[in-house]
């Protein structure tokens, strides 16, 4: 992989509980600010609530170009469904606005969760960031409005039991649970955890979500609040930015001469890009980024260029 640009690159946070990801992204600002790299283009890659925590990929410079990708990109989160009281928020924000004496046991939630992996169809929370006649819903139901959501359609990749956390009356009826998912963009953690509640005859909130991977970037990766705030102390800001490509690495690279690269961003046809069809990246014969491109029944259209 080629070196760390401090300026068009990733800091991936693990963001800590009750940050929100606006104000992650003004903390990376700042502290580049303070490190002396001036005023940079800055974004993140998809939205953690503030009651959420884990990996926050944050894009300088020229790679905020790759910030749509990452929106759409899959993830994995671990998460805690409580059972029994019901939020208007579904975490542990809101009022409660339902109640159930019933518990589900192990065997039972073993059976019913085959019925939520695959496509499925979701009502997203009221309180979301959807937008609905130009407001965001959440602050449509903030202000007291009736919020009519419409169901989406989304896939969950994969969904597992991680551990238990409690017993009823020492039971095998089970107060809450940790689950592993792998879903696809648009997908609503609280809502899947309010409608598992559901089919199991009861109700729930999310009381814990930890998002472990979002596209390429896996937490083992990410940095912690305070390690970002040394890059404004005085730290080497190449120890905690990835690389321009590393939000690629998912995506196959074609390497082409600089003769092919000029004829490519002129709309030429370059014989060098003769592949399959799918997503590439392309870079010059210097190892930099020139461009992301799809490749289609033998013509080749550039998605974003890159100025590196």
């Amino acid at each position: 992989m080629a070196g760390i640009s401090v300026v068009n690159g990733w800091i991936i946070l693990d963001k800590p509980l009750g940050l929100g990801s606006t104000q992650a992204v003004a903390a990376v600002k700042r502290n580049l600010r303070s490190a002396g790299l001036g005023k940079v283009k800055v974004g993140h890659g998809g939205t953690l609530d503030p009651l959420a925590t884990g990996v926050l990929p944050i894009a300088i410079g020229e790679a905020t170009k790759l910030c749509g990708r990452m929106l759409d990109a899959s993830k994995i989160y671990d998460f805690t469904l409580s059972f029994g009281t019901e939020t208007s928020g579904l975490d542990a924000e809101g009022e409660v606005v339902a109640t159930s004496d019933t518990r589900p046991t192990m065997r039972e939630i073993e059976t019913i969760l085959p019925q939520f992996t695959g496509k499925i169809e979701q009502i997203p929370p009221a309180f979301s960031a959807i937008k609905i006649d130009g407001k965001r819903a959440y602050d449509r139901a903030r202000a007291g409005e009736t919020v009519e959501m419409k169901a989406r359609s989304v896939e969950i990749l994969s969904l597992g039991i991680s551990s238990v956390q409690s017993t009823r009356d020492g039971g095998d009826f089970l107060g809450s649970i940790t689950l592993t998912t792998h879903v696809s963009k648009g997908t609503y953690i609280r809502s899947l955890a309010r409608d598992i509640a559901y089919a199991l005859g009861t109700v729930g909130h999310v009381t814990m979500l930890h998002r472990t991977k979002a596209g390429p970037f896996s937490v083992e990766s990410a940095i912690s609040l305070d390690k970002l705030n040394e890059i404004g102390e005085g730290a080497a800001a190449n120890d905690f930015i990835l690389p321009f490509e590393a939000g690629l690495d998912d995506i196959p690279v074609l390497n082409l001469s600089s003769e092919a690269v000029i004829a490519l961003r002129q709309g030429r046809v370059v014989t060098e890009l003769a592949t399959d069809d799918g997503l590439y990246w392309v870079r010059d014969a210097e190892m930099r980024p020139v461009a992301l491109i799809e490749i289609l029944a033998g013509s080749t259209k550039i998605m974003r260029g890159f100025n590196i």
